[in-house]
């Protein structure tokens, strides 16, 4: 069948224009399902009567990807405030992802967006993880479709490929996620196959698997183009086709998509190697779709293109254009005249969104387990009417019970500022008491889950520790609220209703004073808060902040609480040397929240810091042999010792790095051991590793962190040490469990990645009792043998005396608080210490004198302090003496760049990284585009700035994303000081040998905390200086 031939198809008959308006008149239709029409009382929501009749969706997509423009599409045809949509967009940029999941967990749908010409990119695979996280019900929309036609010059076949591609790449991506094979959207997107693995001849030959989330035929993907405003799904072609063709619309929406092609003699549906001729065969999807509207577009952009085409199609679909439009002098602005009406991307999208997206009342039902997880009450069997209620309002959750006898549960997921004159005329005036004077109002951002909400209701604000069983609980995490005003969000106007029923989307006025962020309202105070919300990244970049008028500090303070409430993602801190800190997701989030303090929140004029970066200190520790590192830590002389002041307590300390999988587990799983440790229930662990999304419903948390631990050395020997024969990689297996046996503690703060170990029982020291500790975190983890702890006591007790034994009991407080000590502060520049595994031996000898004087030994704290500071004292330092013994090293945290530029600016592009020691990992060009993709690692203190400089020394021709990777040891000593002849010959004597970066970073950091640092003052002593002139 020829190109003419398919056209005609198209733009043929009577027959597809009935085919036509009978799909105009179902989108009519669905328009009225998505849309619902406002009556004459403003004053309620009489049209939300029917939650089956409501969508709520979000649009998430990458920067620049087309979401605002979509936005507009979607509320501009139904403009004139007779109509509204319930839809949240959502910025794209990495450092605004808080706005991404407080958009999410209000929505039961998401339309993600991606570009059809720059494709799949890093903040992609952020918002399909939230997507996931939510359980939301996605649907892709393949924007810019035109770009391939009038940009890159594609042919149909070619257009075909790269559409395949993407949406091939994006189902890899959710399917990843669902089996939980990343732990992080960086290692997801390393994890993709560079896009030369997959030739065009596999990829047109892969069928569906019916496991995909998107698949064109299921009607769940859209090719648009947003700017010209059309779009269309499968069906809409199917329909069209389906009189001409003589078959079912159903049939050929499955056909119209994927390896099928149309014999043209047979009238059959057939696969490629049934055809004929397969050179010249091309699927249905470019025969009847791509083909025909390559065509349009090529008749009206060229100069001597077919200008009847457009008017047959106007004929022939009956459209509505004015005259005024067709005869413009822009063959452009005509084309997207006659493309908006022909497919019209809002009713493509909205009849997508009725077909594929869940009303309130179905989302809820599959969404509750991650909203509000079920909560094991069996061991309270006293409060079995607190249980019984609570169970009841989780119900009206899960059936979004919109009666008005139903318990109301709404969710605010932000706090948001809305200047005062913005409110409705008659509300600026009224009750500005959570207001105050700074002319700022604050609303929460707020979905009805349950019930029905008006205005001058009162309900409790849960917050999200909230436990109803807990009675003191009940009196430190709840408030009464009473509901000012309630509007509805249009646009960026705010419309007071009276009431609201579940499934709606709101703004509450007049929680402003009891809400910092988030929180669970309820007109119950039985209730359990909904889950937490879970941030792609956390806030990494800090700066000090102080007014320029010390008479301002007020004014700041003030503005400073306001930004925090108004801001989700940011931290306001108080610094250990007095400052206020705030911290950002990035350069762009602080700038914005600057210009907010400035402008909005303090209105004085504010002196910001440079940036503070965080650092971490380790040990070199790549070791040939991991089993002589294990050996270290059982027995080995090779130790610090320290003595207390009196000489009662020797201290030994001994220290190996810990393998990077198992250091990165340990930090990730921060949250997790701190409710282990704390003594939190299993019932409870579990309910709360399902709120904040790290297992699935039916997995034990600690026995997923278990495995995950011995998962860690399992990937580090396999990556490391391949060569080790099968004896070996047994023996660093089992040292690997008897280690994990005896697990004292964590740190710094109990649940950093630092491991404290119980001392062996075999060492000991003549007349002295060892501090034996406890393997408490072992014991909560379920990783020690409850008869070890047994033997050790009794044997302990056959050897000293109780006196003595009980007061090395007395002192494990203190050698662990010296462990949390020194790992919280380390010997470089006073920063965290990172993946480390300590073994602290403390043998406490009596006293000279205790056998004959017991009052004596009263005389001796005065003389040295308290025994157990002194304890203390010696641990911490006998720690920071090892680490520095075993080659201290700097840890710096690393951003994944991703970049995007011409070939012509390549060279300056590399230039700019080089300056900023970035390593690049990989780079690739763009199919069909001048464009080269190149993804790198820079460090974070060298990232301030990069995106000017970037644009600066490209034209602005290149773009970059930055987004937190993982920390990384630099490999250089910091007190590196030549020694072999090599390296006297390299660098002389060490008198003038430069600095290194190590060093360079670690004195800065210990200038801005005010520690010595080693540096010349004089630098010239005996040149001379003039100030003279020399003309």
């Amino acid at each position: 069948m020829g190109e003419s031939e398919t056209t005609e198809k198209i733009l043929g008959d009577s027959s597809e224009e009935a085919t036509s308006n009978a799909y105009k008149t179902d989108a009519a239709e669905m328009q009225k399902k998505k849309f619902l029409l406002e009556k004459d009382d403003p004053s309620n929501i009489d049209e939300t009567s029917d939650t089956k009749l409501v969508r709520n969706i979000c649009i998430l997509a990458h920067v620049d990807h087309g979401k605002t423009t979509l936005a507009d599409h979607l509320i501009a045809s139904f403009g004139g405030g007779v109509l509204h949509p319930k839809q949240a967009d959502s910025p794209g940029h990495m450092d605004f992802c808080s706005e991404v999941s407080t958009a999410a967990r209000l929505s039961d749908g998401a339309l993600v967006l991606v570009d059809a010409v720059e494709g799949v990119h890093i903040q992609t695979h952020a918002v399909l993880r939230q997507a996931w996280i939510e359980k939301l019900t996605p649907c892709l929309v393949l924007n810019k479709v035109d770009r391939l036609i009038c940009e890159l010059r594609l042919s149909p076949l070619e257009a075909y490929n790269r559409l395949l591609r993407i949406i091939y790449e994006v189902n890899g991506i959710v399917s990843a996620y669902k089996s939980e094979k990343y732990l992080s959207d960086v290692d997801s997107i390393l994890s993709v196959a560079p896009s030369g693995d997959i030739c065009d001849e596999n990829l047109e030959l892969l069928e569906d698997d019916e496991e995909d989330t998107f698949q064109p035929h299921k009607g769940n993907v859209i090719f648009a183009c947003a700017l010209d405003g059309w779009g269309f799904g499968i069906s809409n072609f199917a329909e069209i086709y389906a009189s001409k063709l003589g078959a079912s619309a159903a049939t050929l929406q499955r056909a119209l998509w994927g390896p099928r092609y149309f014999n043209p003699k047979t009238k059959m549906v057939v696969g490629k190697k049934a055809m004929s001729n397969t050179a010249k065969a091309r699927p249905m999807f470019v025969q009847f779709i791509l083909e025909p509207l390559w065509q349009v577009y090529q008749n009206s952009l060229d100069t001597d293109g077919d200008r009847g085409l457009l008017e047959r199609i106007i004929k022939n679909f009956n459209l509505s254009i004015p005259s005024r439009e067709l005869q413009n002098k822009d063959p452009k602005a005509v084309l997207q005249a006659v493309m908006s009406r022909w497919l019209p991307l809002s009713n493509t999208i909205l009849s997508m969104v009725v077909k594929c997206m869940p009303d309130p009342t179905a989302a809820q039902s599959f969404r509750i387990s991650r909203l509000l997880p079920k909560r094991d009450g069996s061991d309270n069997r006293d409060c079995s009417d607190v249980l019984s209620e609570a169970e009841l309002v989780r119900k009206s959750v899960e059936i979004c019970d919109s009666s008005p006898t139903a318990p109301c549960v709404v969710f605010v997921s932000k706090m948001f500022a809305v200047p005062m004159k913005m409110l409705p005329r008659g509300e600026i005036l009224s009750n500005p008491a959570d207001d105050g004077d700074s002319g700022e109002c604050f609303l929460a951002f707020a979905r009805i889950f349950s019930g029905v909400l008006f205005t001058g209701q009162r309900v409790f604000v849960l917050s999200a520790v909230y436990d109803p069983l807990k009675m003191e609980s009940k009196q430190k995490h709840v408030q009464e609220a009473e509901l000012q005003s309630l509007y509805l969000m249009m646009g960026q106007g705010l419309k007071p209703v009276a009431s609201a029923k579940a499934g709606n989307i709101i703004a509450i006025r007049g929680l402003g004073q009891h809400i910092l962020k988030s929180a669970t309202l309820s007109s119950k105070i039985n209730c359990w808060p909904f889950s937490s919300m879970i941030f792609q990244v956390a806030p990494t970049l800090k700066v000090a902040i102080e007014p320029s008028d010390p008479a301002d500090i007020g004014a700041l303070m003030k503005g400073l609480r306001l930004l925090n409430r108004a801001d989700p993602f940011v931290e306001v801190t108080i610094s250990t040397r007095g400052e206020h800190v705030l911290a950002a997701a990035g350069e762009v989030h602080l700038e914005r929240c600057v210009k907010d303090l400035k402008e909005r929140f303090a209105k004085v004029n504010l002196e910001v810091s440079p940036p503070l970066v965080s650092y971490k200190e380790t040990i070199e520790g790549e070791m040939a042999n991991p089993l002589e590192n294990l050996k270290l830590l059982s027995g080995s002389s090779d130790y610090v010792e320290k003595t207390t002041a009196n000489g009662r307590c020797v201290v030994r300390v001994q220290v190996m790095k810990l393998p990077s999988p198992l250091t990165k587990l340990l930090d990730e799983s921060s949250e997790l051991l701190g409710d282990i440790i704390g003594g939190k229930s299993k019932q409870a662990l579990k309910s709360l590793e399902t709120l904040r999304g790290n297992i699935v419903e039916d997995e034990n948390p600690i026995e997923t962190l278990k495995k995950r631990m011995m998962d860690a050395i399992e990937s580090d020997l396999s990556s490391e040490n391949a060569e080790m024969d099968r004896d070996r990689v047994e023996k660093y297996r089992i040292l690997w469990k008897n280690l994990f046996k005896r697990i004292w503690a964590l740190g710094p703060r109990q649940v950093g990645p630092n491991i404290l170990v119980t001392p062996s029982r075999g060492n000991s020291m003549e007349g002295s009792v060892l501090i034996q500790g406890c393997p408490y975190v072992s014991d909560r983890l379920g990783l020690h043998d409850a008869d070890d702890s047994n033997d050790a006591s009794t044997e302990s007790s056959s050897v000293t005396d109780e006196m003595l034994l009980r007061e090395a009991e007395s002192l494990e407080s203190s050698v662990l608080s010296g462990f949390q000590l020194a790992t919280s502060a380390g010997p470089l520049c006073e920063e965290p210490m990172w993946g480390l595994a300590f073994v602290v031996e403390a043998f406490i000898s009596p006293t000279d004198r205790q056998s004959t004087e017991d009052n004596s030994s009263h005389h001796q704290p005065e003389q040295y302090g308290i025994f157990t500071g002194q304890v203390m004292t010696a641990v911490k330092e006998a720690c920071k003496a090892a680490v520095v013994k075993s080659k201290a090293r700097l840890v710096e945290a690393l951003y994944f760049c991703e970049l995007n530029t011409p070939t012509e600016h390549l060279g300056s592009m590399y230039a700019v990284l080089a300056r900023r020691r970035a390593r690049v990992i990989k780079e690739e060009m763009q199919e069909g585009s001048p464009l080269f993709t190149v993804h790198a690692y820079v460090p974070v203190a060298e990232s301030f700035g990069f995106a000017d400089e970037l644009r600066r020394w490209t034209a602005g021709a290149s773009s970059a994303l930055l987004v937190f990777s993982h920390w990384e040891m630099l490999p250089e000593d910091p007190f590196f000081v030549p020694k072999t002849e090599e390296e006297l010959e390299e660098f002389g004597d060490g008198s003038s040998v430069l600095q290194n970066t190590a060093r360079k970073l670690i004195d800065a950091v210990r200038r801005r905390k005010g520690l010595p640092v080693e540096e010349k003052v004089v630098q010239h002593a005996t040149k001379q200086r003039t100030l003279a002139r020399k003309v």
